[in-house]
This record gives structure tokens, sequence and C-alpha cells, in this order.
């Protein structure tokens, strides 16, 4: 008994390390936490409801299929209903089914051989897609027979969208025909569907059956028999009315079908065979497949803000597919924002109470997407500003300011450039100038820069007011000379220019031209920019301190004026030179040098006074 005792608490001795090492091992593992990307911090955060959408891959795949539609299509096209069909159906059996569903419809249901014709080729080679043709009815019907009852139109107009577009919301005819009820663009517009880049209401299962409700309307107005309602809509009322004049003036479907268009005469004979199919499918041992989803199973949510189907579905499990299945008028998979018109999403009943329950963080997530997307680049041209720092670690700066004068009567341009104290290519280029040529009145607009010293505006027309000795001294002191950054002018390229006449014009040579624009041929772009003139670096002192230290060298007696011979170098222009003495302008050169124009020569001396 002492050896057994012995032995038992020898052995949960050893239990205890081996459970304390486990749990230590599962406490250590439990501290390790995935790290959570936004979409599952965010879907975390929503409110869930204990329901289950169960979708049936396979059937969202049967709503999205084209090839129903593609082959029902090419039937009715070319089927010949007058030849027979080897299938067994007893005539008299057909004739008196045919008879009840008569009795029961406003349309003309009477047994002939072509309608028998075209029941057993669809009951012989169109079987298996009656039955899933019946699964896709089980979700589009009910909607259809809420918008025609609105409008009292016979019920069994629904049995149409199947011949139509078999049932499939994005069927495109070869004419261009869109939608459940093909509908063609400029019909569409007519009939209210909002056609644009991200919607085309068309394939909306509502409104394109509201709007096919309202055609089958306007028709009945028109012939006052349901199946030439039908020829009409598919033929136009045109042919039908023509058909009816060469059949002699005869209104039954049946006596005017062979002076109907080829495609119209198995038009209404398809209708009547798909309504018998339906009617008596059990009999034929049609087996229709099962809907996932019904469309009173699924419900509508306003969207306020845009978002994208992957978005949708990321955030609520919902596949795109399904998401493309209810909302097939998106074309481009994303709800579009528009301030004017509301645009809904459609879900299923339990996901729209996900999706309202949760709003806030959805539409942040949706701005975060957004945000990641690149953002267009935008080059500017900026001109330099010059600033200078006193000791007193205040700043002179150059500002624009913009102002107009009105052109009175004998100005020209250079008469205003000089009294600006601008140049003719300045003016041109603010104003969008072709030519020398201004109209008497025209406002010209005048660009000027404006020192600014610790937050004081100093014009340049009379600087020594705004600074005080002070100031000034301490701005030479601390920097007797700026660098000016590279300046250039600009020319918008007109209507007839060429290089030669613009270089003329701004007093250069079309080499230097190419060279400053890069340009390898001849050939300049009709309203592109183009240097015309540049202006290389220089030494040059802000210009409210030249005009203080001026007046202060000639209160000590010393001379202001000063003549400067100037060489005239390849590619220099009135422009150009004038940039680089301070408070010498273009009018000032031409003055000295008695120049009339605008051209320079290389190797001409120049004169510079001050």
């Amino acid at each position: 008994m002492t050896i057994k005792n012995t032995t038992l608490s020898f052995f949960l001795l050893l239990s205890i390390h081996l459970f304390s090492q486990k749990a230590t091992e599962n406490k250590a593992f439990e501290k390790i936490d995935a790290k959570l990307s936004y979409l599952d911090s965010i879907k975390n955060s929503f409110v869930e409801y204990d329901l289950a959408s169960c979708v049936d891959s396979l059937w969202m795949n049967e709503m999205t299929n084209l090839d129903l539609y593609n082959d029902l299509t090419e039937d009715i096209e070319n089927i010949n209903i007058d030849e027979k069909v080897d299938y067994e159906l007893p005539t008299a059996l057909l004739k008196e089914r045919l008879a009840a569903m008569n009795a029961k419809s406003p349309f003309n249901i009477a047994y002939n051989q072509g309608l028998e014709n075209i029941i057993k080729s669809f009951l012989k080679y169109r079987k298996k897609s009656f039955e899933r043709l019946m699964a896709t009815s089980e979700y589009y019907f009910p909607m259809f027979e809420e918008a025609l009852a609105k409008q009292n139109i016979p019920l069994e107009i629904k049995y149409l969208a199947v011949v139509e577009s078999a049932l499939n919301p994005k069927a495109v005819s070869k004419m261009g025909a869109t939608g459940l009820w093909q509908f063609m663009y400029q019909t569409g517009k007519q009939y209210g569907l909002k056609i644009d880049s991200y919607v085309d209401e068309r394939s909306d299962p509502l409104k394109a059956t509201e709007a096919a409700a309202q055609y089958m309307t306007n028709m009945y107005k028109i012939f006052g028999d349901w199946d030439l309602v039908l020829a009409s809509y598919n033929s136009g009322p045109g042919n039908v009315s023509k058909a009816i004049r060469r059949s002699g003036g005869q209104q039954n479907y049946w006596n005017i079908r062979k002076n109907l268009p080829r495609e119209t005469q198995g038009y209404v004979p398809a209708f009547l065979a798909t309504m018998y199919l339906y009617e008596y499918h059990k009999e034929h041992g049609i087996v229709p497949q099962r809907a996932t989803i019904k469309h009173f199973t699924t419900d509508t949510i306003l969207i306020k803000k845009q978002i994208t189907f992957k978005q949708i579905s990321d955030l609520l499990d919902v596949p795109v597919v399904q998401l493309q299945v209810l909302n097939p008028s998106y074309k481009l998979d994303i709800i579009p924002f528009y301030h004017d018109q509301n645009h809904y999403l459609r879900l299923p009943q339990e996901k729209i109470a996900v999706f309202a329950s949760n709003e806030g963080p959805i539409y942040a997530y949706t701005e975060y997407e957004s945000s990641k997307r690149e953002k267009p680049y935008f080059a500017t041209k900026t001109t330099p500003k010059k600033e200078r720092e006193d000791t007193g670690n205040q700043r002179i700066a150059q500002s624009q300011t913009t102002q107009y004068y009105k052109v009175k009567k004998g100005d020209n341009l250079g008469a205003i450039a000089s009294k600006y104290n601008v140049s003719i290519a300045d003016l041109r280029q603010w104003n969008a100038l072709s030519s020398n040529v201004i109209a008497y009145g025209k406002n010209l607009k005048i660009s000027s820069n404006e020192a600014v010293v610790s937050n004081e505006v100093i014009k340049n027309s009379d600087p020594i007011q705004a600074l005080s000795e002070k100031q000034v001294a301490a701005s030479l002191e601390a920097n007797a000379a700026v660098a000016s950054t590279e300046s250039k002018a600009y020319y918008i390229v007109q209507k007839g220019d060429n290089l030669e006449r613009i270089a003329k014009k701004f007093g250069t040579s079309p080499s230097t031209l190419k060279q400053w624009n890069k340009i390898s041929g001849q050939t300049i772009i009709l309203g592109s920019s183009l240097i015309v003139a540049k202006e290389e670096p220089v030494i040059n002192t802000n210009k409210a301190t030249i005009s203080y230290f001026n007046k202060k060298i000639n209160g000590s007696g010393l001379s202001q004026k000063e003549t400067v011979d100037y060489y005239v170098k390849k590619g220099d222009s009135l422009y150009s030179i004038s940039k680089k003495y301070p408070g010498v302008t273009i009018s000032d050169l031409k003055k000295w040098n008695g120049i009339r124009g605008e051209v320079l020569k290389p190797g001409m001396k120049l004169k510079i006074n001050g």
C-alpha cells in the first residue's frame, strides 16, 4: 500500500511539471496577436445578425450565363414553324389544353399547325433549357407581375421576357438592344430609362419592366389587340401597320403573319409556346430547378457615397457575382453617387441589416480605399522669390501684384511697357496678344513686383518711404549683393508663326530659340509655350536698397551717373539686357542708343547710363 502511494505521488509530481509547462506554452501562444488589416478591423466592429445567406454558386452562374439567351434567340430567328416536328403529343390533347389556356387569357390562343410545331420543337430540343429558365423566373416573375398589374397589363406578358432575353438582364442583341426587355438606346431614353457611363437602367429589372409595361399600354391604345401589341414590340408599330394594309385590312395576327418581318413571324408563336410549357411543364416531365434567392428575400438601401462591388464584397462577405445578379444596371461594378439622383444597392435582407447598422465604418473604409489611389500630378511653373535676411532676421522678398491699365488714344505697347518698367514681351504674354497692335479702350493686365520687409509692403515706385535707414543699412551689411535666379520670358505660339518670325520679333536667332526650347527640327506646335528670352544668373541688389544707396551716395557728393559700354552677344535681346542692369528699362536702352525697333545684332555696342 505504501509503495502504491509513493508511486502515485511520484507520477503526480511529474504531471504537475508537464501541465505547468503546457500552460506556460499556451500562455505564451496567447500573447501572439495577428496583425489586423484595416478591413478586418472594420469588419470586427460590425454589428452582426445571426442569419445566414446560403448562396448556390451554380445558380448564380446560371443567372449570369448567356448561353440560354444565345440558343433561344437563334431558335426564334431561324425556326420554321411550318415544318412538322416528330414528338409524342396528340393534337387533340394539345387543342384541349390551348382552349383551357385561352379561357383564362386575353390573348387569342387558338390551335394552328404552326403553333403545334414550335411547341413540339421546344419540347424536343429545349426541355433542359426550360428547367433552368424556370429557376431564374422564380426570382424575376414576382417583380414583373407587380409592375404589369400596376398598369393593368395581362400578367402573361411576363413570358415575353423569356423570349426576349432568356431572363438575362445583361443580354445584348446584335442590334444593341439591351436588358430583360431588350430596349434599344433611343427607345430606352424615350421611356425614361437612364443610360450613362456608370448606369444602364435597361438592365434594371424593375425600371425596365415599368418602361415595357408603359410601351405595351401605348401600343394597345393603337391596335386594341394583345397579339398585335406583341408583334409591334418586336418589329415596331410601323411594320405591323404595313402588314395589316398588305393583308387587306385584316387584324388577326395569324392572318397578317406572312406579311410581317421573318423574325416576327416566329416571335408570337414562340411566346405562346413558352406560355404553354410553363403551364404544362409537369405533364411533360419538366422539373424546374430551384432558385436559391427569391425576390422577396432581398431589399434595397440608398447609397450615400460611391462604392464598388469589390468593397461591398470584402466588407459584407457577399460574392461579387451575387452583387452583379442583384444589381445588373451598374455597368462597371461601381455604384456611383450623384448629388441630384439616388442610387440603390440590392442585397439579401440579412446583409441589408448589416449594411444599415454599420454605414459609418463602411463609408470610412471606402474613403480609406479611395485615398490609396494614385492622384494626378499637376506640374506648375513658379517664379522664384528673391529673399534676403537682415541681421534682425527680417526678410526682404518679392511678391507679385496685378493691376490694369486702360489703353488711351495714341498709346502703344512700348510706351506702356516703359511706364510700368516691364517688357513688351511680358505685356503680350499677360494679355495673350498675338501682335503689338492694341485696341483703344482695352484693359491691359500688368503684373508688378513689390518688396516685403518684416510684414511691411514697399511699392517699387518709392521704396524709401517705407524702409528706414537702419533697415537698409542692416541689409547692406548682411548681404551686399544677391545672386538672382535665371529668369525666362515665354511666348505662346500663334497661328502662322514660325521660328524665324518669332526670333525676329524678340531680337534673337532661330538657332538660339531651338537651343533654349530643345527643338530638333523646324516644327513648332500651335499654342505651345516657347522661351524667347533667357537671362543668366548675375549679381544683383535689391531695387529698394539700390535706390536708397544711390541717394546716400549723391548726398555725399559722389556722382551717380556712370556710362558703361555693353557689346551685344548672340541670343541677347533688349529685355534680357535691361534685366542685367537694375533700374534700366527697355525704353532707356532705346533712348540712350537711338534704337527704334526691337532687333539687336551681335557685336553692337550699347551705352548703359547710371
